[in-house]
């Protein structure tokens, strides 16, 4: 199990080394990130006099712990919620044992820098940002003119009220030079490399670098000075930020302290001859010396640093997209966790005596906010691990999966005080076997706060199917074959749902009146797309309230769609295309889990294809399948498309303006990489937008290299991605990430799965070489319209696709049902949480930090030794609400808005106490000054005060603001 074999072979030895180290040499400092491993050692290996002592260290300013996070987060395809979560859950183990909150980054290793994370860490409270990998050719350009250091404005409408400095290392990044002039053995690195799975029994490691002995000291000092001198060349104050260790570094932290504090000692003793002197410095050190320089900086807007390159025909793009299955899985997880979150806290406070066991509660939420923070490691989410890490990844969001379905089932049944033999079980969006021929019931919880309508899907074994609401009345639905199997159905069941709420439906097999609309299948033949009929065009039209599409019956391809509310037509295709990739490194650049290094231009995959329409009253199923050739028996490629009409009475907008595209691709022939370009009559002058973690959007103008062209305008896509002319926007919106392009003009292409193998030595012994047969089924809902509309609709759409329906299934238990009449109004239904469409309720959970939020008296009970005592706080609820627009994006979304805070939550209960906090909860943010760094616009130094916070709990939310509050109800 890969995280006990980490802490075995050497996490747990760097903790207990380095703190027996520290206190060994008053002069000694070090700094730790990532609170996963640091966690783990504190909780099951470190003794009571390790503890105390880093209580010490800490407070001495000797140990640092910076970004605070679980862990160093992958800044291209993650969800910027995500990276919210996995912070506050570092920062919320750090505040609640040690008091303390870090104020600086060290984001050296993700791959490439997206322009959300300046904005993430100055609402956490950061003072610096420290970044390193960005284009080889950009950083040696930056380098070289001295403007590694800047000032970043992430988001463009909050500006230089969210700025934060940012360091960008130089061409030695984040790890000592291990070459020395003297020796052909490598140098600073004395601990030598770690040693899996056992460490060595006799101290000695592979690797160990060579001694600082009386006779080498002199030629180690040169050595390192040189190395100080060439750097300070390149920054504009005479600050050096040197760092000293590397990946898996300081296991055996005696051996590097007992060759650094000689060394350190001699550049001083000779400082004059030298010109240098050198001290041990956190990075917060570091940071305040540069910043008491006060010298003007150069601001840097919201551009982002992707994509990552390091050298001509490296390109990081192959990452955005590398273990597809995991992206999906690490993205559901994250969604179920949001639904899980506000249902537990609805519960709590609408049920204090209720049934469930809070505390064990709150352990099942616990697990996946684990589990959902640690994917989101830049060797994560990013899918390059290796097949055993990824395993670790997915069996523990798997098991944290199954412990909030377990909770929120178990919530279902006691609010309803079912019978606890009725077994309630859940799936969140996937296609369950459930309903058998009994009487079954489907509770579907809506987590956003604003009102849906929209299709959940459930397997069932009948065509005639009936669906009731709780009062008896029928809703409409829609049975048909399914796609995948050929022994059940597929049940659509239209559900109008008010925010944070649920509804019971009834499904009964019944012949009848009532019963569900039948999707109609028509098959036609499969064509030869190679020998297609150009002259004859015969064109088969699908319509909806919204759109009209045509497909070409000479090649069962889509051929174009027409917007109906203003009659726009956009000639648009959709074809299946594969890059081939090399896998040998001996004959050039390679394609593995980081690295996309196409061979040529993409190559069509099917020479045939398949077309199947699927009509009832209520939806319209496309399914296309392609085959490499006409009589070719099985399929690779899949499309199922869907248009759904609404019937009078329902709010039907956001669903009618979605054309959802569910895609079947694998499993592939090795080297292959799998795209779907969707071809249009745009002239969009290769022109692409991209959306940075689901936060803002990007502009991507295609650029043309000497080298590499198509691997390097490859752009991650989280959420969304479009291509617009001058009237008619195609948007596309994602529910897991992909890497996206625009290889033509009015093109864009989406990487959906990859399948490699190669023989380069490193990816070998660390077996990164994603040899990926599965098949996935990845979902793009399209929207094509005037920028006007998709502008209105883009953000809700995205928000509805990620955060769908959680759909739980159970039988009915023998009573017969209770009369419309008698049925109780369940209070979940009467009070749901809604907010106006621009806003979005980004959080709300119940944390069960047991932190006072009052600093003084929190730091007293941490030096008691009483922070820890009693249970978990159940009465603290995280509330988060972010705005979805950017100042001058949409006439009437983009204006801030006023929200009174009481009247929000009315539904929970009442609302006694607001503490406004930064983004992870830990400071108050009245109290928190980050130092404001002397801008050309900005002369003065000193402090920037973060938001004006309200009386009353009356809160004004700006454009693009993320406000994060501690709510305390009456009776709590």
């Amino acid at each position: 199990f890969f995280l006990q074999e980490s802490m075995h072979a050497y996490a747990a030895n760097v903790y207990t080394s380095v703190v027996e180290e520290l206190m060994k040499g008053k002069q000694r400092k070090f700094i730790a990130v990532e609170q996963e491993f640091f966690r783990l050692w504190w909780d099951a290996v470190a003794t009571d006099r390790h503890k105390q002592q880093v209580h010490q260290l800490l407070q001495e300013g000797r140990l640092e712990f910076v970004i605070g996070g679980q862990v160093m987060h992958d800044e291209a395809v993650t969800l910027i919620d995500d990276q919210i979560l996995q912070l506050t859950e570092g920062h919320g183990f750090l505040y609640e044992t040690f008091g303390i909150r870090p104020q600086f980054s060290w984001h050296v290793d993700p791959f490439g820098a997206s322009a959300t994370t300046p904005t993430l860490f100055a609402l956490a409270g950061f003072n610096a940002h420290l970044t390193s990998r960005i284009d080889y050719d950009l950083k040696a350009d930056m380098q070289k003119n001295k403007k590694l250091q800047f000032v970043w404005h992430g988001s463009p409408s909050l500006s230089e009220r969210q700025e934060i400095f940012t360091h960008v290392m130089d061409q030695y990044s984040y790890c000592t030079p291990s070459q020395i002039p003297f020796s052909n053995r490598s140098g600073f690195y004395w601990n030598g490399i770690a040693a899996f799975p056992d460490p060595p029994k006799d101290g000695v490691y592979p690797n160990m670098s060579l001694p600082v002995t009386d006779t080498n000291i002199r030629l180690y000092a040169q050595t390192m000075v040189a190395n100080i001198k060439e750097r300070a060349a390149w920054f504009r104050t005479s600050d050096v930020l040197w760092p000293w260790g590397c990946d898996k570094q300081f296991f055996n932290a005696s051996v590097q302290y007992s060759n650094m504090d000689p060394l350190l000692d001699y550049i001083n003793k000779h400082s004059d001859e030298f010109g240098v002197t050198v001290e041990y410095a956190t990075v917060g050190d570091y940071f305040q010396a540069v910043y008491n320089r006060n010298l003007t900086r150069e601001i840097r807007d919201s551009k982002d640093f992707l994509p990552y390159s390091t050298e001509p025909f490296q390109a990081w793009t192959g990452f955005y997209t590398s273990r597809s299955t995991l992206k999906g899985v690490a993205r559901r997880a994250s969604s179920l966790l949001y639904a899980g979150e506000s249902f537990f806290t609805q519960y709590v406070q609408k049920h204090p005596a209720g049934s469930v066991c809070k505390c064990g509660a709150l352990r099942k939420l616990q697990s996946l906010r684990w589990a959902v923070s640690e994917v989101q490691h830049h060797d994560g989410i990013t899918g390059t691990e290796s097949p055993k890490v990824k395993d670790m990844y997915m069996s523990n969001l798997m098991y944290g999966i199954l412990n909030v379905k377990k909770l929120m089932a178990s919530i279902f049944l006691d609010m309803n005080n079912a019978k606890k033999t009725g077994e309630v079980y859940s799936s969140v969006y996937v296609k369950d076997s459930g309903i058998r021929d009994v009487d079954q019931y489907v509770v579907v919880y809506n987590p956003l706060a604003w009102n849906i309508t929209t299709f959940v899907t459930v397997s069932v074994s009948h065509l005639a199917m009936s669906v009731f609401d709780e009062l008896g009345h029928s809703v409409p639905a829609q049975v048909q074959s399914s796609a995948e199997s050929h022994s059940t159905y597929d049940l659509y069941i239209l559900v109008e749902i008010s925010g944070l709420s649920y509804r019971k439906y009834n499904v009964k097999p019944l012949n009848g009146k009532q019963s569900a609309f039948i999707g109609k299948s028509v098959k036609y033949k499969r064509k030869d797309i190679t020998r297609a009929d150009q002259q004859s065009q015969q064109l088969l039209p699908v319509i909806n309230n919204c759109y009209q599409i045509l497909f070409d019956q000479n090649t069962n391809m889509m051929h174009s769609i027409t917007e109906r509310e203003t009659n726009r037509t956009v000639q648009l295709t959709q074809e299946f295309l594969e890059y081939h990739v090399n896998g040998d490194a001996t004959k050039g650049p390679i394609s593995d889990n980081y690295l996309f290094a196409p061979n040529a231009s993409a190559v069509p995959v099917s020479k045939a294809v398949g077309l199947e329409v699927l009509s009832g009253n209520l939806m319209t199923e496309i399914r296309q399948y392609f085959y490499s050739n006409v009589t070719c028996q099985d399929y690779i490629y899949a499309v199922y498309t869907r248009m759904y009409t609404v019937p009078e009475g329902y709010d039907g907008k956001l669903l009618c303006r979605r054309i959802e595209q569910e895609y079947s691709v694998g499993p592939l022939e090795l080297n292959r990489e799998a795209v779907l370009r969707t071809s249009t009559n745009l002239n969009t002058g290769q022109l692409l937008y991209t959306d940075s973690n689901g936060y803002q959007i990007q502009k991507r103008p295609f650029k043309a290299y000497v080298n590499n062209t198509v691997a390097r305008n490859y752009y991650p896509m989280v959420q969304t991605a479009f291509i617009e002319d001058d009237t008619t926007r195609l948007m596309l919106l994602a529910e897991r990430a992909h890497g996206v392009s625009s290889q033509g003009n009015g093109q864009v292409e989406v990487v959906l799965h990859r399948r490699l193998w190669n023989n380069l030595q490193w990816d070998l012994n660390y077996n990164l070489t994603l040899n990926d047969s599965s098949v996935v089924r990845p979902v793009i809902w399209l929207i094509l319209g005037t920028k006007a509309i998709t502008n209105i609709l883009y953000r809700t759409s995205g928000l509805a696709l990620e955060h769908r329906p959680v759909v739980m299934f159970g039988e009915l238990s023998g009573d017969k049902p209770k009369l419309p009449g008698q049925l109780e109004q369940n209070s979940a239904h009467s009070s749901p949480v809604t907010v106006p469409p621009n806003l979005h309720l980004q959080t709300l959970s119940i944390p069960g930090w047991r932190y006072s939020s009052n600093h003084a008296e929190q730091i007293r009970s941490v030096h008691m030794g009483k922070q820890k005592e009693g249970d978990a706080d159940f009465s603290r609820v995280l509330l988060r609400i972010r705005h979805l627009y950017e100042v001058g994006e949409d006439p009437v979304l983009s204006q801030p808005v006023v929200v009174n805070l009481k009247s929000l939550l009315k539904g929970l209960g009442s609302v006694m106490v607001v503490e406004e906090r930064s983004l992870t909860g830990t400071w108050d943010v009245n109290t928190l000054k980050r130092w404001k760094w002397k801008t050309a616009q900005y002369p003065s130094k000193g402090f920037s005060n973060s938001t004006e916070t309200s009386e009353d709990c009356i809160v004004t939310v700006h454009p693009k603001e993320i406000r994060t509050f501690f709510v305390y109800f009456q009776g709590q």
